[in-house]
């Protein structure tokens, strides 16, 4: 590849501190987004104590809201130039009152219907994380073209991202736990301790959006006399047009759909299937301190991505893309049938051991895969650019907005309806056998399903390394050339 080609227009070399900068726009969504697949569910209807059939009601509307939104502010993004960046002012912008309403979300002094107080909140909430996100997503096609460096960004970015999911699966339960009156994170008297805890990370969040916004330097971006000819109908047209598209964008509704079903579930997994009193009275007698075993479990989820994330760009140098896809999507399932087989067997029930090695084999397939996703994006991105000259970075995150949080929203709605089918009741701690049963299937049985579906799509994915490759390089000389 030409030289000038290679460091000067497009295939930019990036410093740690860039790569660190733009993944903690990552970290610092995911207190939010994390907190919204993982506690949620069951804050509303424990804590609040919604019936969980008016959960999956509320949590299914506010992603259909979002689709006018996102089709909206795709184009509204890339037409415009604000004067602190084409993407990275949205940190900003949407960043400080996304904060306000994520500690909005679990204040429970309001007068009124706390049901319409929550509806409203979490709506608010969820269109403005689509105002960072999105825009957030298109900084990741922004900052070079060079694969190399996407598949280190990519790592950076989902290493920290999974930093973040670990701070809210281990820590979120736990803090309540410490703040709340009773020592639970399941009843309405630990309603203030959720406040405290989620002004936290809300806090911190905002300041990790503010560092991601000082580091991130957008280079790749649409050409300015070419905004005018942006528009919504871009939208549909870009996703009937570029098929690497509409695959990534199903790869990742599927992906989403499992991911939030099986973190909802976890919480009430732990809480109603599994007796793991035993492993926090463990840590206390030798650590003295107190821990909540859903928070480990969780937790544990999310620590695969601190061993193996880095390996991702040696991984895919050795076995290319889609071979690496099929191993860990294989052992994802692996993991989630290892923890369906020891939830069944009561001899193995008891062997906490076994099911948090499950949950860490499970979230090592799926954190690889799912992670490895986002570098899909810019990919994409490229193909549509070569195909039709304009790269539409925003309009593209807008279809992959609306895609992974319909994914989102699906997850929440299913395992709310199969709770409220299988007869879930709050105020019993001991829930009926079919409960339990109704919560195995969401934390093992549909994911594992979903897991299939995803190896299928993602085996039609045309764009290989040597093939964007040439992509890129095909842009940068056309560019050249004019």
């Amino acid at each position: 590849m030409d030289a000038t080609i290679k460091e000067s227009k497009g295939f930019y070399k990036l410093s740690w501190l860039q790569r660190i900068g733009f993944g903690s726009g990552d970290l610092a969504q995911n207190f939010i987004f994390q907190t919204v697949m993982q506690w949620f569910s069951i804050f509303y209807s424990t804590v609040f104590g919604f019936d969980p059939k008016k959960v999956a009601v509320m949590v299914f509307i506010p992603p259909i809201l979002n689709i006018f939104l996102s089709m909206w502010l795709g184009a509204f993004v890339d037409k415009h130039n604000p004067k602190w960046g084409k993407y990275r002012s949205y940190l900003i912008i949407g960043g400080i009152p996304l904060t306000i309403f994520a500690i909005l979300c679990f204040w429970d002094g309001f007068p009124g219907s706390k049901l319409l107080y929550a509806f409203i909140t979490y709506t608010v909430l969820y269109l403005l994380y689509t105002v960072v996100s999105l825009p957030y997503g298109a900084i990741f096609a922004s900052l070079t073209r060079d694969s190399g460096e996407m598949a280190k960004l990519t790592s950076t970015r989902m290493v920290l991202a999974n930093l973040g999911g670990l701070a809210v699966a281990f820590l979120i339960p736990t803090m309540v736990q410490w703040f709340s009156p009773n020592g639970k994170y399941n009843t309405p008297d630990s309603a203030h301790a959720w406040l405290i805890t989620m002004t936290i990370f809300a806090l911190v969040g905002l300041v990790l959006l503010v560092f991601c916004f000082s580091t991130s330097k957008e280079r790749v971006v649409i050409e300015t006399d070419k905004t005018s000819e942006v528009k919504m109908s871009d939208l549909w047209m870009e996703f009937k047009r570029n098929r690497p598209l509409r695959i990534v964008a199903f790869f990742i509704f599927t992906a989403f759909a499992m991911m939030s079903i099986y973190n909802a579930a976890g919480a009430y997994y732990m809480s109603y299937n599994i007796d793991a009193t035993a492993l926090s009275d463990f840590i206390y007698k030798y650590l003295h301190i107190t821990v909540s075993p859903t928070g480990i479990f969780q937790g544990i989820g999310f620590l695969p991505a601190f061993i193996f994330l880095p390996m991702l760009p040696a991984i895919i140098k050795a076995i290319g893309k889609k071979r690496m896809f099929y191993l860990f999507l294989v052992i994802a399932i692996v993991g989630m049938v290892m923890l369906y087989t020891v939830s069944v067997i009561p001899a193995l029930r008891s062997q906490i051991w076994m099911i948090l090695l499950a949950q860490f084999i499970k979230s090592t397939g799926i954190i690889i895969a799912t992670g490895y996703m986002w570098a899909l994006v810019p990919e994409v991105i490229s193909y549509g650019e070569h195909t039709t000259g304009r790269r539409i970075s925003g309009t593209v995150n807008a279809i992959i907005g609306i895609v992974f949080q319909l994914g989102l929203a699906v997850g929440l709605f299913i395992p709310n309806m199969v709770l409220g089918f299988v007869g879930f009741n709050k105020d019993l701690s001991t829930q009926s056998a079919f409960a339990q049963q109704g919560i195995l299937w969401l934390v093992a049985v549909i994911p594992i399903l979903l897991l299939i579906v995803e190896m299928f799509i993602i085996s039609r994915y045309e764009l290989e390394d040597h093939v964007i490759d040439k992509i890129n390089k095909e842009i940068e000389e056309r560019q050249l050339k004019q």
